[in-house]
């Protein structure tokens, strides 16, 4: 049953289309991800469920009620922002508390409301500290805290980890999931962070010039894209016209356009030639050790290709050697035009 459901929205800036017909349904506490590149319209319909945009045609329907026309203020949806916009002069424990304030709880209730959004957090320590005396990994969690303790129907995040270095964005990544899990919260995140996406989501809805291109779970959109455009946004595909394919691998093929995954080609100073699809005598033009996985960049006559294979003590492919590469054809996804 759809909890969050977009129906045939569109938005215009001028002569800009930036939305067009864009529907989507969000099941009660899913997080999903509007993913894409700049201008592809994520934001744009981020801020229109928010009610930050109006919009020019279409509904947006939670939980039953149309509040396509509703004020922001009255929508009971949460937003986290990539500003933190905390304010300075308040305690984390009073900038939490703020918007139960203005609601005139009483305070009672306020301080055990606070205190248990602290500890989901994790900052119960740091309740009495003030904004400047915190990382930004802390911040982002007050901000975080500040929007979940309003109990909304729907909570929004603006891509509010661009901001933050590797290594806190990671441990961010996982404890928004966990939190959002915890709360069944239904959710919506922004980024064009394909990786982020894979990692925070339950659905993944790939967009392209304001439309969406494809939608499906993380493992379905990485292993069956639909368009050329899904395979090279979302991992690292090769991916070849028709010509360039036929002309190298000297095999005709039914298809526009062919993505192979670098991982799924096998790389050889031996020639195994039991594959569908081989290229012989190649030669390794680049090297790059990426954590626990080596990609191999090949080439011949300009041809280029990516392989990635097991960072182990076992590779000893070296730059500027001749190897074979071969690709399963059952592996190879194959894109009519």
């Amino acid at each position: 049953m759809s909890y969050l459901n977009i129906k045939d929205v569109e938005k215009s800036f001028g002569d800009l289309k930036v939305l067009k017909k864009t529907s989507l349904n969000i099941e009660k506490g899913k997080l999903i991800t509007l993913l894409g590149p700049s201008g592809s319209g994520k934001s744009t319909l981020l801020r229109s469920i928010a009610g930050l945009e109006s919009i020019d045609s279409g509904s947006i329907i939670v939980d039953g009620e149309d509040i396509t026309s509703k004020e922001p203020k009255d929508r009971d949806v949460g937003m986290v922002f990539q500003q933190y916009v905390l304010f300075p002069n308040m305690t984390v424990y009073d900038n939490i508390a703020f918007g139960l304030k203005l609601k005139k709880m009483d305070k009672k209730t306020i301080d055990k409301k606070v205190k248990e959004v602290l500890s989901l957090v994790e900052l119960s320590d740091k309740a009495n500290s003030y904004p400047h005396q915190l990382s930004g990994g802390q911040q982002q969690r007050v901000a975080l805290a500040r929007s979940i303790i309003l109990e909304p129907k729907i909570l929004l995040f603006d891509e509010p980890l661009s901001a933050l270095d590797r290594k806190i964005r990671k441990n961010l990544q996982v404890q928004i999931k966990k939190i959002q899990r915890e709360l069944d919260i239904t959710s919506v995140f922004v980024t064009h962070d394909q990786e982020e996406a894979m990692i925070i989501s339950d659905e993944i809805y790939l967009m392209n010039n304001g439309e969406i291109e494809q939608k499906g779970s993380p493992q379905e959109l990485y292993n069956n894209p639909k368009t050329s455009f899904v395979a090279k946004f979302i991992g690292t595909y090769n991916v070849f016209s028709k010509d360039v394919f036929e002309q190298y691998f000297k095999k005709n093929i039914n298809a526009e356009e062919v993505a192979i995954r670098p991982e799924v080609i096998q790389i050889s100073k031996d020639d195994i030639s039991n594959e569908e699809y081989n290229l012989k005598d190649c030669t390794v033009a680049d090297v790059s050790v990426i954590g626990n996985t080596i990609r191999y960049e090949v080439i011949k006559n300009g041809f280029s290709i990516n392989v990635d294979v097991i960072n182990d003590d076992l590779q000893d492919i070296k730059l500027g050697e001749k190897v074979n590469i071969f690709v399963p054809k059952k592996k190879c996804i194959f894109f009519e035009k």
